[in-house]
């Protein structure tokens, strides 16, 4: 579902469904005057008059399919979530104490399908331009539920606690905030488009920070505005994410504990680096961008599983 939004998003099809029908929406346009119906609609938005006015019928249907696509697998999750949790709770075979958590879980996946909506909404009017702010709470929301997810089919499955120093978990939750805080900015980096421009590393434009990174006043604008602050901002994010994984590992190996977990970290950070320098230097290359956002998802999630054998 992550992946599919990433290609919706880079692929700049995330605009081209203007209505929201949760119901009865999940079918695609099945003849021409319907294909007719949502094109005219379509025509009527500003990202088509500003952007896509060389359009016509059939280059629509490539960027509705993604959108489309997109929104089906919401309401997949939702009957693959929704059916089993009933018949679990009708047969009385949800373990005690979980009934309320899977509740929150599910009231979670109905609001990331409203925030998706709130999201394109501010594409509708005036810019065709979805805010960067409601596109990182769209992804943020995500990476809740995935973390939340996991967290809660380990917590079902049992398994045994390994015990931890004050010092060592506040190094773990510290370094699991720093990687969500390096994801919002990931995700003001797509909606601000801020991966094409200094498509270098590590200086940009020859200098560890250009001007035009703190032209903005006052200067703080400049890293949730600027697409040159946000891109900064997010490089500097994701080296100190990596040091920071590396520091945990480093300190897992002195203390010689045995999280399985923990040989992979370390590989999966240094691949995601990798894959966000491979785009950027590409210039947001659209295989090499998805590949980055699942690397974020495989990293969270192993991370997640990591924090929940933590005693």
């Amino acid at each position: 579902m992550a992946l599919i939004g990433a290609i919706t998003r880079l692929t700049e099809s995330g605009l081209s469904m203007v209505e929201w029908r949760p119901l009865i929406g999940a079918l695609p346009p099945l003849n021409e005057a319907e294909w007719q119906r949502v094109y005219a609609m379509y025509q009527q938005s500003p990202e088509f008059q500003h952007k896509h006015f060389w359009m016509d019928l059939e280059d629509f249907k490539k960027i509705f399919f993604w959108e489309w696509l997109h929104r089906l697998f919401g309401r997949l999750i939702g009957m693959v979530y929704a059916l089993p949790l009933l018949y679990f709770w009708i047969r009385n075979k949800i373990p005690s104490g979980y009934k309320g958590r899977l509740l929150v879980i599910f009231l979670l996946g109905g609001l990331q399908g409203g925030m998706g909506w709130y999201m394109v909404k501010s594409g509708l009017v005036d810019h065709p331009e979805v805010s960067h702010f409601r596109l990182a709470a769209h992804l943020g929301l995500a990476f809740l539920i995935f973390g939340t997810l996991i967290w809660t089919a380990r917590d079902i499955a049992g398994g045994v606690k390994i015990s931890a120093s004050w010092l060592l978990t506040y190094q773990s939750w510290g370094t699991l905030y720093l990687l969500g805080v390096t994801v919002i900015w990931g995700a003001y980096v797509a909606g601000m488009d801020a991966g094409m421009v200094y498509n270098e590393f590590p200086l940009m434009g020859g200098q560890v920070l250009p001007p035009d990174a703190i032209h903005l006043t006052p200067l703080w604008v400049n890293f949730f505005e600027n697409p040159v602050g946000i891109q900064f901002l997010h490089r500097c994010l994701g080296i100190l994410s990596f040091l920071a994984v590396m520091g945990l590992y480093a300190h897992h190996r002195a203390r010689k504990d045995k999280f399985p977990e923990m040989p992979l970290l370390p590989i999966l950070v240094l691949v995601q680096a990798s894959l966000g320098i491979s785009t950027l230097l590409t210039q947001v290359w659209l295989p090499l961008a998805v590949l980055h956002q699942a690397g974020a998802f495989l990293l969270i999630g192993t991370f997640v599983s990591y924090l929940q054998r933590l005693k």
